[in-house]
This record gives C-alpha cells, structure tokens and sequence, in this order.
C-alpha cells in the first residue's frame, strides 16, 4: 500500500514573553526585541498536524480526522487558546516558550494517541506570524 501524509489545521490564541529573568531588561529587549515586553504579547497561532500511514483498507483513512481534531482540541488547543503560555500551560513549565520549544511540547502532547490510532505522527507545522513558521518532525 502507498504511504499517505494527511494534515489537519486547528488555530488558537495565546500570549506569551520571551525574556530571561536573570538578564536585565535591555538585554533581553536587545535580544528578543518587542517580544520581550514586560507585559507580554501574543499570536494567533496556525497549527497544522500532519500524520502519515497506509489507508485502511476498510474506510480508506489513515487517520479519522474527526478524532485528529478532537485529540488535538484536547490536548493542544483547549490548553493553549487564549492562555498565557508561560504561566498557564502545565505542558511549558520549565520551557522558553519560543515557537520552536512550543512546536516540540505539542508533538509531545500529540504523539502517543496519533500513533495508538494506526498512523505515524509525522510533522507539527506551528506558524507563529505570516511571515514566521516552524515545522517539527520528532527527535
């Protein structure tokens, strides 16, 4: 059988601050810009999951896409939309919250019941900005 990659996109808000707390403010302004503000900011985060298999032989799927959804609103999307990342998201503690640590935390999340289902978690696309995005293929 041919090997299939299939994505499903969900989207989400979320604040967060890229600063280190043992470096003064204008180090970490100089270093991370405007996304240091010391009353945070935030995104509208796209995030696409993409997971490969065979399609099965009885429904054609590789992945039932109503249960993607629902594993990533569960475990993803509910815990991060309109939260702030680094305060409120058990999954982050003890993270930089940078798009990269972020797309890794969410493969993390995502990993175990996508590959309990019959496909392979292959790729987790979060963009970030329309100009920024990160893709994350496991590790």
């Amino acid at each position: 059988m041919p090997i299939v990659h299939i994505t499903r996109r969900e989207r989400f808000s979320a604040a967060h601050k890229l600063s280190r707390p043992d470096w003064s403010l204008e180090k970490n302004l100089a270093t991370f810009g405007k996304c240091a503000n010391p009353n945070w900011h935030g995104h509208n985060y796209d995030l696409w999951v993409t997971v490969k298999g065979e399609p099965s032989a009885e429904t054609g799927f590789v992945i039932d896409l109503s249960f993607l959804g629902k594993i990533i609103k569960e475990r993803v999307v509910d815990l991060l939309d309109h939260k702030n990342i680094d305060l409120d998201v058990a999954f982050m503690r003890g993270r930089w919250s940078s798009t990269e640590n972020l797309a890794i935390a969410i493969w993390e999340q995502l990993e175990a019941p996508v590959n309990e289902s019959g496909g392979r978690l292959f790729c987790v696309k979060l963009q970030e900005t329309e100009n920024n995005h990160v893709e994350y293929y496991g590790g």
